[in-house]
């Protein structure tokens, strides 16, 4: 019941948090104008939550949501072509119910996985500022915090990696030597016997140039799969 309010507690501080004027004017104008094709639609345009089982093993940390995806739809990764890619490589190795990841009432559930974000708000040019990652960083430290079984985290893209590990650091945990740097697939310890993986994010600058396949992709989270299995 206690961890129950504190996932509440936090989604609320997510969801109202207005502390970055550029972020707050962006997602707000981006829901009004919206895209031609979700005219119809009621945009989020909110700061988004993570995502997926609380008791999760698998933490993935992405860059923030998209303003047509997550600033849209409301759930992370969901409702755009990154999310495509995502949510099909975790069904793949079995965190996830289905491939795909439309709207916040498609009846996806993650199983042993939980998905977040470095910055919660939809960024002009998908780009943070270093204090806007820094406003965010307390939601990511409290998700650390009530992550009890993790193990195994993925970032994808170095931006990610960069905030995770600070994040990491300022909950105390003591960081790799050497400290890590970004390549796809590249593994190192965490304090506590957990395990950092790392991937190319799933953006279509990296898909449709072919600098991610899907196999690649894929071939993270397997590994994921299979460093929980031996946990």
């Amino acid at each position: 019941m206690e961890a129950d309010l504190s996932w509440a507690r936090l989604a609320r501080a997510v969801t109202r948090c207005r502390q970055c004027p550029r972020l707050v004017a962006h997602r707000e104008a981006v829901a009004r104008e919206k895209r031609r094709q979700y005219r119809d639609q009621t945009y989020w345009g909110r700061p988004v939550t993570g995502f997926g089982d609380r008791r999760a093993r698998l933490l993935v940390v992405g860059l923030a949501p998209a303003a047509h995806g997550g600033n849209r739809t409301g759930r992370v990764f969901t409702g755009d072509r990154s999310g495509d890619w995502l949510y099909a490589a975790l069904h793949a190795a079995g965190f996830a119910s289905q491939p795909t990841a439309t709207h916040r009432d498609d009846g996806l559930v993650l199983h042993d996985a939980y998905v977040t974000a470095a910055a919660r708000c939809a960024p002009p040019d998908n780009k943070p500022l270093p204090e806007e990652f820094e406003a965010c960083r307390p939601f990511l430290l409290r998700e650390l915090a009530l992550l009890a079984e993790l193990r195994v985290v993925v970032a994808l893209g170095g931006l990610a990696l960069q905030n995770f590990l600070r994040a990491w650091a300022a909950a105390g945990h003591a960081l790799p030597t050497p400290r890590p740097r970004f390549a796809h697939a590249a593994e190192s310890p965490l304090a506590g016997g957990r395990t950092l993986l790392c991937s190319y994010h799933p953006s279509q600058q990296n898909t449709f140039t072919g600098r991610l396949t899907r196999p690649m992709l894929e071939g993270v989270f397997a590994r994921a799969a299979a460093l929980i299995a031996e946990a």
